[in-house]
């Protein structure tokens, strides 16, 4: 007998006992909803024997392994089907990923849509027959021999390290090479979609074969197959790319690939959002500064970022010497620190940055506003005493709640913490990343623990946002640095007289502007709350007998600060409204002649789509209302 460990409840069991079948013991009707296990801290396949001590627990789909479990095993059916249909295929990777999978092929015919469709209904088929996966390891020799005809997988055995355990996975007629793990048959990827087909370069190497990549998705019901594939088609239509054209936001060219121009839209849009920020940084107490894009390379060797950083920075020479456009502002705010004595009454020292920074992000990897070479990021660094530390990450936390509630954003926590790649000593970490958890604690907010993904100067919090459709972006950082004060010799006077060293917060709410108005784009599907607006209200004049009192509101509007415009083209009021409609504008005002004689106004409102009659008045102080209170 052996003894294993279940939700911190010890169990004695049959030496050589599978998972699978323990499953049935602990979960009893519950078992078939097991997808996976893990096993002492590992995801691994349900048919995977027991030992003495080992700890437990039972994925299911509502845990991430499980979910990527079985959509690992979608991949394998898709190239099974692959198989059976076009076995001429070479086949190359299959993981699972966000919200789906792929598999990499290589085919000299492209795959179209009707081969998807067939290639689809072939997995259907497989999921039917419940198919079991099993799994076998060869010795290194014997996987080569096994995979002679399979190019791709003869790669990636030779790549692996000598004494690596080379493991396969069989399903009837189809044999993989993978680390696993799968489910323990095919009949429990109850519902299959395949979306996409795309060209990948073999190991992302643009100087290998461009392979043929199919992306598909799995679920365990229909209906939230269903209802996945209708919150993409959703997404579609917000998308910020498609939305920033047609609302006349932003504009690429091939001229600047990743380099994004506002159009006088966009600016107003941007404008507002930077407005706003500023006004929630005056009322928390930040300064704010503003650093030359441009620093030498003894700046970026002394920061870390040209060792730990540099293939993500453009370079130049000035008067033969090494510079750098700067990836990030944090160098040149701590040579604004140094410029003058600092005394322990200045801290916390709050100053923030709108610093526009240049990435090099591979041309693969662009993808509108999200992924750009070059952004404001809404920075911001507080220096303070270690004993201000937690106070300092609680008052982060409260501007973020504050903004993001402003957008009608949620979000999660998640605590990333020492990375491999770190300066400074690991006692110094552990104890940065005690106070960061005890201040979200302090706060009463949950936290998740992202390990090794902290910066490679301190821990951090990341702050993910989830928008209207659940989708989750990642924005808001706070990391914490112990190292740049010590390289940039940073001191203040304490009380007792004697040169101490400051502690840092990195800080950034918004993250990239940029990208933030990509996610609040595609988050109110473009229609912009009235304050955000870059439209707030359109006035329609009926007749040319009317433009001179829409010309009398517009003035007035336009010098109260509203942004306004005056539709006077020779148009049906039916087309204008139409196009106003297209546009987003959160109010159009129709003006006719009763409106006029009245010193009325129809006022048509997008939320409702109902035109209500009132004094101007009246309208214009509904109007400062809404756009005081930001109201949503």
């Amino acid at each position: 007998m052996i003894n294993v460990t279940v939700n911190g409840q010890n169990y004695e069991i049959e030496n050589g006992t599978l998972a699978l079948d323990f499953a049935k013991q602990v979960m009893g009707d519950e078992y078939k909803k097991a997808i996976s296990c893990d096993i002492n801290g590992n995801n691994l396949s349900l048919p995977t024997e027991l030992h003495d001590g080992d700890v437990v627990k039972f994925n299911t789909w509502d845990d991430a392994d499980g979910r990527w479990t079985l959509r690992h095993t979608a991949a394998h059916i898709l190239a099974q089907a692959v198989k059976h249909l076009y076995p001429e295929v070479k086949f190359a990777i299959g993981p699972a990923i966000d919200n789906g999978f792929y598999y990499d092929f290589d085919r000299d015919e492209p795959f179209t849509q009707e081969d998807l469709d067939k290639i689809e209904k072939e997995m259907k088929k497989i999921v039917k027959k419940g198919i079991r996966l099993e799994r076998f390891e060869l010795p290194r020799a014997e996987a080569l021999e096994f995979m002679k005809d399979e190019p791709y997988k003869v790669e990636l055995i030779n790549d692996l390290p000598e004494d690596a355990v080379i493991s396969f996975y069989k399903q009837d007629d189809f044999t993989d090479l993978c680390a696993g793990p799968h489910l323990p048959s095919t009949s429990a990827v109850k519902a299959i979609k395949l979306t996409s087909v795309t060209g990948a370069y073999w190991r992302g190497d643009s100087d290998r074969k461009m392979l043929q990549r199919i992306y598909g998705t799995a679920f365990t019901s229909k209906e939230d197959l269903e209802a996945y594939l209708t919150a993409l088609e959703e997404a579609k239509k917000r998308d910020h790319r498609k939305l920033g054209k047609e609302l006349g936001l932003f504009m690429m060219t091939e001229e600047g690939p990743g380099f994004p121009f506002f159009l006088p839209k966009g600016m107003d849009l941007k404008n507002t959002l930077l407005e706003y920020w500023r006004g929630v940084h005056r009322r928390y107490g930040y300064v704010e500064v503003q650093t030359p894009q441009i620093l030498n390379r003894d700046l970026w060797l002394r920061s870390g970022h040209w060792d730990h950083y540099k293939e993500n920075m453009y370079t130049t020479v000035i008067d033969e010497m090494d510079y750098a456009i700067k990836p990030m502002n944090c160098p040149g705010g701590m040579l604004v620190y140094k410029n003058q004595p600092r005394s322990y009454r200045d801290l916390p020292l709050r100053m923030a940055e709108l610093g526009t920074v240049h990435r090099h992000e591979l041309s693969g990897a662009l993808h509108g506003l999200f992924r750009v070479r070059v952004f404001t990021q809404d920075d911001a660094h507080i220096f303070m005493t270690w004993d201000q530390m937690k106070d300092e990450i609680m008052k982060c936390v409260q501007i973020f709640d504050e903004i993001y509630t402003t957008f009608g954003l949620t979000y999660k926590i998640e605590v990333s913490t020492m990375p491999e790649d770190h300066i400074g000593e690991e006692a110094t970490w552990r104890g940065a990343e005690e106070i960061l958890k005890d201040a979200i604690t302090a706060m009463g907010k949950g936290y998740t623990v992202n390990e090794g993904d902290g910066a490679f100067y301190g821990p951090k919090l990341d702050f993910k946002l989830s928008d209207s459709l659940g989708r989750t972006w990642q924005c808001g950082t706070i990391q914490l640095d112990m190292q740049l004060p010590e390289r940039f010799e940073l001191e203040y006077t304490g009380a007792d007289g004697e040169k101490h060293r400051p502690v840092m917060i990195h800080r950034a709410l918004l993250g990239s502007i940029e990208r933030f108005i990509g996610v609040i784009t595609e988050h109110f599907a473009g229609a912009f709350p009235t304050w955000l607006a870059p439209v707030q209200v359109k006035l329609l004049p009926i007749t040319d007998r009317t433009h001179e009192y829409a010309q009398q509101i517009y003035d007035k509007l336009f010098a109260m600060g509203y942004r306004v415009e005056n539709d006077t083209r020779s148009e049906k009021i039916g087309y204008k409204i139409r196009e106003a409609q297209l546009e987003k504008v959160p109010y159009m005002l129709v003006l006719g002649d009763k409106e006029a004689e009245a010193g009325q106004v129809a006022v048509r409102a997008r939320k409702t789509g109902e035109t209500t009659v009132m004094a101007f008045e009246e309208f214009l102080a509904m109007l400062e209302d809404e756009v005081k209170s930001r109201a949503l």
